[in-house]
């Protein structure tokens, strides 16, 4: 039953992903141009408000979703045999991860607490989901035994 909607999945998996992940790309990019303000600033306010925004109302539905849909797909192909399947896994739980960890920065930013980084460790943090998600497409894609 669920193998007539495999293509539809599979389109609704690859689109919440690319909002997921688009997510983890600017998200750390707000919170360098946030360094910038004082707390209790307009600016600062505004800067903690889209990252609340961009956190609850575009990432974590899209991370719900991207779970789901793939977990379904995975079901539908017995994804769960392959090895490549093991190591994709892993790699979006690490993405997970930054998704978690990158949320504890903007709860501290509202809470007027700075990150401990830097700017260009930000810089760095921005560009590892898009690394690991070249990977995930690599593994998705050539499903290496």
């Amino acid at each position: 039953m669920l193998s007539e909607y495999y293509l539809t999945l599979k389109a609704l998996h690859l689109i919440a992903v690319i909002a997921w992940v688009a997510g983890l790309l600017y998200l750390p990019r707000f919170f360098i141009h946030h360094m910038e303000f004082e707390f209790g600033t307009k600016p600062y306010e505004t800067f903690c408000k889209m990252e609340r925004g961009l956190l609850k109302i575009i990432m974590l539905p899209t991370l719900i979703l991207t779970f789901v849909f793939g977990l379904l797909l995975a079901y539908m192909t017995n994804a769960w045999a392959a090895p490549w399947f093991h190591m994709k896994l892993t790699l979006v739980l690490i993405l997970t991860g930054f998704h978690g960890y990158f949320s504890l920065i903007a709860k501290g930013y509202s809470k007027g607490k700075y990150p401990t980084l830097s700017k260009n460790t930000l810089r760095f943090l921005s560009e590892m989901p898009f690394l690991i998600v070249i990977l995930i497409i690599f593994l998705a894609v050539l499903k290496p035994s």
